[in-house]
């Protein structure tokens, strides 16, 4: 006789998964990191700390200022010398009004992740970023997945998705907790070129003035490098992830079998 079908009851549960707060300063730091990135370029194009030897022949020694004359030239601008800062900055040659716009802003920055702190902990978010054993594992399954997610789409052939038992999948736990770090080393650094005499134990823990501006210009070059992966993947991730980022909530699905 054949054997009966089986039968699958699916529920679908909501569950909480991101405080008000959290969601409000993650949606809040898109335009404020937009406008540190941009006016902290204005500001680093006075005074570059990444430089080499003069260049005759570009009249350069910023490596910066070199992408934008290589740039430039392709595409046939006549400001060749500051195309990069032209374009990516609030533009070259305002120092004074990038660091009166970049301090309005970088105040409103630690603001902003004060409030994330608080959120993390009010809506006990902070656990979910903690590293877990299984991380490395569990990371190697998600490059995985993300990387054969346009593959298999273009060849329509099914590409499930890992699973996931917790709040974050790996690779996300590790970017999420990433980013509060990087908020407060630039912070830091910040603080430490700001006011390198009245905080001179800050500036000595970066080494020196510039050893705070490197860090602080690695950490503009994280944050921005984030930004571009983050929202691809969490495209790729599915619609679920990113509605819980707006409204707070996401779904699990759970099946039962009965025979």
């Amino acid at each position: 006789m054949p054997e009966p079908r089986t039968a699958r009851d699916t529920t679908v549960r909501i569950v909480p998964k991101h405080h008000a707060l959290v969601r409000l300063t993650h949606w809040a730091n898109v335009p404020l990191l937009f406008g540190l990135i941009a006016s902290g370029l204005a500001i680093y194009w006075a005074a570059p700390v990444f430089v080499h030897a003069w260049n005759p022949a570009t009249g350069s020694r910023d490596y910066l200022a070199d992408l934008g004359i290589a740039v430039a030239r392709l595409v046939h601008d006549d400001h060749a010398a500051t195309w990069f800062y032209d374009h990516f900055s609030i533009g070259s040659g305002m120092l004074a009004r990038a660091l009166r716009l970049h301090w309005v802003l970088a105040y409103l920055f630690m603001v902003n992740g004060a409030l994330y702190v608080i959120g993390l902990a009010a809506g006990g978010g902070w656990r979910a970023l903690a590293p877990r054993p299984s991380d490395l594992g569990d990371a190697l399954r998600m490059m995985r997945f993300y990387l054969g997610v346009i593959p298999m789409a273009i060849l329509r052939r099914p590409w499930p998705h890992p699973p996931v038992r917790s709040k974050y999948n790996a690779l996300q736990r590790a970017g999420y907790l990433a980013m509060p770090v990087l908020g407060a080393l630039v912070v830091a650094s910040g603080w430490a070129m700001h006011k390198p005499s009245q905080l001179g134990w800050l500036e000595s823990a970066f080494v020196n003035y510039d050893g705070a501006r490197i860090v602080h210009f690695a950490c503009m070059v994280a944050f921005a490098g984030f930004i571009v992966p983050h929202v691809c993947l969490a495209i790729a991730d599915g619609w679920d992830t990113l509605r819980s980022m707006v409204v707070g909530w996401s779904t699990r699905i759970k099946e039962s079998a009965h025979g």
